[in-house]
Parts: C-alpha cells; sequence; structure tokens
C-alpha cells in the first residue's frame, strides 16, 4: 500500500510566511549592546557592517515575537506587587533608547523599575527573557553572568550607559510559566571594557581576527556570518560594505568618495562608485585607480572592482536632482536591466537608474 501524503498545512503555511513578509532587511542601524557579549568580534563587526542579512523563518520570527509579547506580562507582574516600573522613557513616551558617546553603539532597555523587596529604594534596569526547559535549567544552575554571558553583557553595558548600579533579571521558562530572578551588580572596570570593546568594532576599517579559523569550529558554525567569513560568499553592495563609508560621531557615516552624509536609505541603497573593503573580497589586492580596486583571486584570475580604469565616467547634463537640484551627472555603470545611473556631481545621490532606451535617447556612450 502506498504511503498516503504529508497533510498539508496552508493556514500555518501562510501565518509564517505573513511574519516573513513582514521581517525588515535584517540589517541594524546600530552596533546592538545584546551582540557586544559575544566573543568573536570580527562576527559583531560583520553585523555592524551589514555583512549578513539575518534572514529567519516564519516559525521562528513569530517565537521572537512571542519572547517581545511577554515583555507586558512582566512588567504586570511586576506591577501587581507594587514595583514601579517605567517601560517607556517619561521624556519621549517611546522605549527607552541608550547609546555611547559616539551615538553608534547602545540599545533600548526593557524598563527601569523601582520598589522591588529585595531592595526598594534602588533603581534597577529590567531585563526581561524567555527560555527553554533545558537553558531555563542552566540559567537556575549556573546564574546568567555564567550561562547568558550576553544578557549579563547587555545588563552591563545598559547600566553603565544609564549610570544605574543595579539591574534586574526576570526570566521565565517557556515550558512551565516557572520565573527566575536574580539582580546583577554593575561591574564599572566591565562597564568600561565593554564601552571600549564597542568603540574599537565601530572604528575597525577591516574586520578583527577570527575566533577560529576552522570553519568547523561550533561558534563558526552556529555563527549568522559563517558564509561570508568562511565560504566567501558574496557580500551585498552597500554603504557599508564600501572602503569610502565611515562611521562618525552623532551615530553618523559619511562618504569620502562623494563627501556626503548617508542616511540609512542612502546607506542601504549604496551607489554605482562603490568598492568593497578590501578584506571582504577573497582574493589579494593587485592594483587600484580612483574608482577601481584590481584583486589575484585565489583561482589564479584577475577580478576588477568597480569602474574600468580605461573608461573614464561621462559627464552629462539632466533634470534636477532630488536632493540639490543640481543639474550635472556623472555616468556610471548599471545594475542588472538597468544600462548606467546618473550620480550627481554636486552632491553625490545616486539612484536615477536608466534603462536602454534612456541611454540612448540621452546619448550616453555604452
Amino acid at each position: 500500500m502506498a504511503p498516503l501524503p504529508s497533510p498539508s498545512n496552508p493556514t500555518v503555511s501562510a501565518i509564517y510566511a505573513a511574519y516573513e513578509a513582514a521581517a525588515d532587511t535584517g540589517w541594524r542601524e546600530h552596533l546592538g549592546a545584546s551582540l557586544i557579549g559575544t566573543e568573536c568580534e570580527r562576527a559583531i563587526w560583520y553585523s555592524f557592517r551589514w555583512a549578513s542579512r539575518a534572514r529567519h523563518t516564519g516559525r521562528l520570527l513569530r517565537l521572537f515575537d512571542t519572547g517581545n509579547l511577554a515583555e507586558a506580562r512582566f512588567v504586570a507582574d511586576l506591577r501587581r506587587i507594587g514595583v514601579t516600573v517605567l517601560d517607556l522613557d517619561p521624556e519621549t513616551g517611546r522605549q527607552w533608547n541608550l547609546r555611547d558617546a559616539g551615538g553608534h553603539f547602545g540599545g533600548s532597555m526593557d524598563a527601569v523599575a523601582i520598589g522591588f523587596p529585595e531592595a526598594p529604594k534602588a533603581w534597577h534596569v529590567c531585563e526581561f527573557k524567555t527560555h527553554g526547559h533545558k537553558s531555563f535549567a542552566k540559567l537556575q544552575a549556573d546564574g546568567v553572568e555564567k550561562s547568558k554571558p550576553l544578557h549579563w553583557a547587555q545588563m552591563q553595558a545598559y547600566m553603565h550607559l544609564a549610570g544605574i548600579e543595579r539591574a534586574f533579571y526576570l526570566a521565565v521558562c517557556k515550558d512551565t510559566d516557572e520565573l527566575y530572578q536574580e539582580r546583577v551588580r554593575h561591574d564599572a572596570e566591565a562597564g568600561l571594557r565593554i564601552l571600549a570593546k564597542a568603540e574599537r568594532i565601530v572604528a575597525a576599517a577591516r574586520p578583527p581576527t577570527r575566533i577560529s579559523e576552522d570553519p568547523a569550529w561550533w561558534q563558526c558554525r552556529f555563527c549568522d556570518h559563517h558564509a561570508v567569513c568562511h565560504t566567501n560568499v558574496e557580500v551585498d553592495r552597500h554603504c557599508r560594505s564600501c572602503l569610502h563609508a565611515t562611521p562618525i560621531d552623532g551615530g553618523a557615516w559619511h562618504c569620502a568618495r562623494h563627501q556626503v552624509p548617508l542616511a540609512r536609505r542612502e546607506q542601504t541603497a549604496g551607489c554605482a562608485a562603490h568598492l568593497y573593503i578590501p578584506d571582504l573580497v577573497p582574493g589579494e589586492q593587485i592594483d587600484a585607480g580612483e574608482d577601481w580596486v584590481s584583486y589575484r583571486l585565489k583561482d589564479g584570475s584577475e577580478w576588477r572592482d568597480g569602474v574600468p580604469a580605461t573608461i573614464p565616467p561621462e559627464i552629462i547634463t539632466h533634470g534636477p536632482c532630488n536632493r540639490c537640484r543640481g543639474t550635472t551627472y556623472r555616468v556610471g555603470p548599471g545594475v542588472g536591466p538597468h544600462r548606467a545611473q546618473l550620480i550627481c556631481t554636486a552632491c553625490g545621490n545616486g539612484g536615477r537608474w536608466l534603462a536602454a532606451e534612456h541611454v540612448q535617447a540621452l546619448e550616453i556612450p555604452t
């Protein structure tokens, strides 16, 4: 007898697909405190430079959402016993948002609270987490610093940035609904080390050393950036993978090629003058010009990144730039179905992609 086909689950599949459709790009604008405890600084740098998108299945995205929904219940539980909980910043009416002096490192606290039975007069940074049974058992046995070093580092960063000397870690086992609590002291030395680590990673023009050169090393196997780091998968073209872009004070970015600030939209889009940070190319740099870099790849072939040295960019006039209203453009190479891109010579604004018929109409040499 032939086996029966597996039952289909169109409703469940549609729910998961809806979560995937609503997901963001997977690129966080700042270096998050939730990552700073990661042992491999190269992995943190990859996240900050958007080397890999965080793509998750609908089921996993829904699981993340379950953790977010639990925060409201934690707050309600604490208020029920008389603890004063501020889950929003009174000055902004939004979630607490902390940043370091440079503006590129920080995160959003779950809450701050006062009135805990153990220490009724002390303000605490609150961190709420959900755990599976195995993780929860390890937390109970070893405490948060040993069992969840990323959570511990996250709280130390928040305490240091907020100027609060205590944190309250409240966790739940998703299998039994059992709660776990732990008060964590601010470790000033650890806080300074964490901020120095973040500053070092933000300022690094090239990726730090790998935690292991072995792609099968356990921390590498479970890393979101394994493919980029160990198998030479091509990184997306955007400003953060470009050697012209630099993080500057105020949490901002600047393009040295066009001498313009880079907002989130520009960073994501990139431009035709993009040149990869050399360490993101699996080869040896052998030559370079103003708008190009040549590499010898591991298989012995040569590859040129950027505008070919023998083809100078054309300058044409066209309609006003939507940023500065200038009318003079540099013609850059196209991508996919686009034959060319116009880049404003006044402000560096790109994104005017031209199809073949537009190139012909403007009499642009091909």
